[in-house]
């Protein structure tokens, strides 16, 4: 069983899915970085505010001493589109990178058809007429 799933774990496609999986990630904490950090920021100017932070509150909260707010109910929207536009990023260019990979691969090209013999029936038909020509 361990020998069956050395083998299993050792071929290529889950090794090529295992290093898809480490860069993908670190793909969506550039493409995060991006999206916070320029993109937020540009929508953010529309609405006077910083686009991630952007909520619509059914109940206020309370601010404490500290200066943070406690008991606030909120749908975060911003946060929501941001993440929304980080997987499509993702998605974009994880797609053009395995289009292009498919490109590049060699395609087959198909094997040329070996000439057709003649079939079992005419090779005994053969045989038998130069055998009653005898």
């Amino acid at each position: 069983m361990f020998k069956e799933f050395k083998d299993f774990a050792m071929k290529g496609n889950l090794v090529d899915i295992a290093v898809g999986f480490v860069m993908g990630a670190a793909f969506k904490s550039v493409v995060t970085s991006f999206t916070g950090g320029v993109v937020s920021p540009a929508i953010g100017l529309i609405f006077k505010a910083d686009f991630k932070d952007l909520k619509y509150i059914i109940k206020d909260g309370v601010t404490d001493e500290a200066g943070k707010v406690i008991g606030e109910v909120a749908i975060l929207y911003g946060d929501f589109i941001t993440n929304v536009i980080d997987f499509i990023i993702v998605a974009f260019v994880m797609f053009m990178i395995i289009k292009g990979i498919n490109k590049m691969k060699k395609k087959e090209e198909p094997a040329p058809e070996t000439p057709k013999g003649p079939s079992q029936e005419d090779l005994l038909t053969e045989i038998r007429d130069l055998l009653s020509k005898k």
